[in-house]
């Protein structure tokens, strides 16, 4: 079927097509399959009138609801000369270009395109005959080549030019049927002279002369670089073929074949790619069934798998690294700065470089093993975990040697095949927790591994080759680093992670844990709020811990009895306050005592630290008649016995001095206890707090209720120093205490305390016990006399440290 431009009448608006990545051309024939509403619409609108609808293509393929901005302006009127719609509720059509045509105006868009269309007439060739007529035998000669070089193009398209003379509508039939980019056809499209738009396609045809020239070139290069290879390959071939007519087939041929180019591509080095073959050739020569195929099939399916000589490139930028630290772990500045030091490090010499094992040491909970992760994150690395808790056998960490049934690599060799790189980060999760018994000592195995004078050849015994792991970003996290061998701590640097304070918690518990609660639980914001009175509450009274990880179950179990009242109980919203904390979660499982009400005999607050953090540690005295015994009850430790005889001894030597009646110890019995009995209590930090406490009772002197004390004390009666101060000062802060004695050798601990705390406590430096006795002691009642711990024959006075 064919249209006559002058016969056929084109109305001045139409129903618009847009179309995607293609550009439909005067004259041209095909199908369309329409599937958007709007285009369906536009289809049927047409149907209903006179079969004339206008094409024009999209500007982005992928835009599913264009907009006038984003259509051409020139099209195809074209008439739609058949319709069917599909099972699937598409619309398939056939329609034949009939005229170029340009958008004066969009008559509607919704629910379909309506435009204003106007004709472009075609206009005649500027050109000489002679031209022309040159233009269109190059364009001839350009498709002859293009199908001879393998050009899918019907041949029947040479029949069909050699009938048209029209140069403007031979440009049109090439451009058509070449298969062009949807930009270079519209540009065809829209140029109207003739002699252009033919010389437009001339130039496309060359171009992509050009490109299927370049190919034939680059497939004879290939076909001769690979004539050698193919030759093998022929061989092999045949030489499988007259095993099979021997009945000698080898059904593993192929399975050789494929796993011989695994080992050369895998990027072994030379001396491990030997062994991969060597033993490749021991599996030829075995039956299929035998046990041992099956364990040097695995041995080199191991070896294959490894990551030779793939890495991942490190993309280390400071400042995005420090924002990565600072969302997901809050405070921890120490930590932080020194992994920012490392990468910083690590960007300026980035070849070579054999960098610190780092070590994170904390207790549980306060973020070791997720800053790990963080720090592959902002390396843009792999990351892998190995969990060390409880292993005992040397072979999890190096391997277990292949004559053993069952036999595999170590873990480190595992973590590098599932992380695929060879430049991992890998933690050494509880590093302190490792054992040892009959089977070895994993500690020893990983002082090869930590060592980078030595990991650049470790040997796994499974894989008995060589494996570089100077490239891996070791990390080991631990609870308590002086369960750490002594050689294996020496080769890391140990940065030690405090516990929270209740402000961190409540900052945590605001930022992240509430959020993801809320989620993991299925409620939002509008079925519940959280005050920071019920945070707080939550903190004090139902958690004991330095980190997070039990405030963040009992966040979890408040969401979910608001959760369960929302469904049950049509409960709309809860604010979780100090109020109905309780409610949801019954009484509080810890109380936190208050300082002392007044002075008294005997009893002195001390300070000691756990894992969960610091406590404040109440010492009683009493005395009773007897021969000068000492009593020592709580659950008490050596090393805390230790300390109260030596308070006793010290008390003993000084009895003139601290004012002790002669005939004290001919008189009474004396009974220290440290209540929570059921809780073992041992080190040497109590020793000033037992000596005050001793002193007091035998000099019936009253101890200030306003202080706690920490240090341990020797005979001579100097003050040395402890450790744990920032928690310890803080857990007597908890419980409004504001002033405390320290030794003064740790006056550079308290720089660790944070500033917004530090400010309200006084802190009292001593270095012997007569400044501890000059503070200690309730000036209303009695002050103490001077007593031994000298100094240069002179008794000091107590140094006051700066907030």
């Amino acid at each position: 079927m064919s249209f006559d431009d002058k016969v056929l009448e084109i109305p001045q608006t139409l129903p618009m097509l847009p179309v995607r990545d293609i550009v439909v051309f005067p004259y041209m024939i095909i199908p369309l399959f329409v599937g958007r509403e709007a285009s369906i619409r536009s289809v049927e609108e047409a149907l209903a009138k006179n079969r004339l609808i206008f094409l024009a293509s999209q500007k982005d393929i992928t835009e599913e609801n264009p907009t006038p901005e984003s259509i051409y302006e020139v099209g195809t009127i074209a008439m739609i000369m058949r319709m069917r719609k599909l099972s699937d509720g598409r619309v398939k059509i056939l329609i034949q270009g009939v005229a170029k045509g340009r958008v004066k105006s969009f008559a509607k868009t919704t629910p379909s395109f309506e435009v204003g269309v106007e004709k472009i007439e075609e206009i005649p060739p500027t050109a000489s005959p002679l031209e022309i007529e040159a233009q269109i035998r190059t364009a001839k000669e350009q498709i002859e080549r293009i199908i001879a070089l393998g050009r899918p193009l019907s041949p029947d398209i040479l029949l069909v030019l050699d009938d048209v003379t029209d140069p403007g509508r031979i440009a049109d039939l090439i451009a058509s049927n070449l298969g062009i980019k949807t930009q270079d056809a519209q540009t065809v499209l829209e140029t109207q002279d003739p002699k252009e738009r033919l010389k437009l396609v001339n130039d496309i045809l060359k171009a992509e002369l050009d490109v299927m020239s370049m190919q034939q070139k680059i497939r004879s290069h290939s076909k001769d670089d690979m004539s050698k290879s193919q030759r093998e390959y022929f061989l092999r071939e045949q030489m499988k073929a007259i095993k099979n007519e021997l009945g000698e087939g080898d059904s593993k041929s192929e399975e050789m074949e494929e796993l011989r180019d695994k080992i050369i591509n895998s990027g072994m080095p030379q001396p491990v790619e030997s062994e991969a073959l060597k033993q490749m050739g021991r599996l030829e020569r075995m039956h299929p069934d035998a046990s041992e195929a099956t364990m040097v099939r695995t041995y080199l399916d191991w070896l294959v798998d490894l990551p030779w000589n793939k890495r991942s490139e490190d993309a280390i930028d400071l400042n995005h690294s420090k924002e990565i630290l600072d969302d997901d772990h809050y405070e921890l500045t120490k930590a932080k700065d020194r992994i920012l030091e490392f990468l910083a490090v690590r960007k300026l010499k980035a070849n070579n470089m054999k960098g610190p094992i780092l070590c994170f040491a904390g207790p549980p909970g306060v973020g070791k093993t997720s800053l790990g992760k963080s720090i592959a994150k902002a390396m843009g690395r792999e990351y892998h975990r190995i969990a060390l808790g409880g292993v005992k056998d040397e072979a999890e960490i190096r391997g277990h040697r292949r004559t053993y049934v069952g036999a595999m690599p170590g873990k480190v060799v595992q973590a590098l095949r599932q992380a695929k790189t060879n430049n991992p980060v890998i933690v050494l999760d509880e590093i302190d927790k490792l054992g040892s018994d009959f089977r070895g000592d994993p500690s020893a195995a990983m002082l090869e591994v930590l060592d980078p004078e030595q990991n650049h050849a470790f040997r796994d015994n499974y894989l008995n080759v060589d494996f570089d792991l100077s490239n891996v970003l070791f990390i080991a996290t631990a609870n308590v680093v002086e369960n750490i061998p002594a050689a294996l701590r020496d080769r890391m640097e140990i940065i030690h992670i405090p516990g929270y304070t209740e402000n961190d918690k409540l900052f945590i518990t605001k930022k992240h844990l509430i959020r993801r609660q809320m989620e993991n639980n299925g409620i939002t914001s509008q079925n519940i709020s959280f005050t920071d009175d019920g945070i707080k509450y939550v903190i004090a009274g139902y958690t004991r811990e330095a980190g997070v990880r039990n405030l963040e179950r009992e966040i979890g179990s408040v969401c979910r009895k608001v959760a369960k009242q929302t469904v049950m109980d049509g409960v709309k919203f809860v604010e979780v306050n100090a109020t109905t904390v309780p409610e949801l979660l019954g009484p509080p499982r810890f109380l936190r005592d208050d300082k002392l009400a007044d002075s008294q005999i005997g009893v002195v607050q001390g300070l000691a630290w756990t894992q969960a953090g610091g406590e404040v540690l109440m010492v009683e005295a009493l005395k009773m008649k007897g021969k000068g015994g000492l009593v020592l009850t709580g659950q008490l430790g050596d090393v805390m016995k230790e300390s109260a005889h030596a308070a006793m001894s010290y008390a003993k030597a000084h009895m003139d001095e601290l004012g002790i009646p002669a005939d004290f110890f001919e008189k009474y019995d004396i009974h220290v206890h440290l209540p929570a009995g059921a809780i073992p209590k041992d080190g040497p930090s109590a020793g000033i707090t037992l000596t005050t406490a001793l002193v007091s009772l035998m000099t019936d002197t009253p101890i200030r209720h306003d202080i706690a004390m920490t240090g341990e004390v020797t005979l001579q009666g100097r003050v040395l120093p402890v450790g744990g101060i920032r928690e310890k000062c803080l857990a007597a802060l908890n419980q409004g205490i504001t002033n405390v004695i320290i030794p003064i050798a740790n006056q550079k601990d308290i720089s660790d305390i944070p500033k917004i705390f530090k400010d309200r406590m006084n802190f009292v430096l001593a270095e012997n016990l007569d400044e501890v006795f000059a503070v200690v002691f309730d000036k209303s009642e009695k002050v103490a006399k001077k007593t031994g711990g000298k100094k240069d024959g002179k008794k000091s006075k107590p140094t006051a440290a700066a907030a």
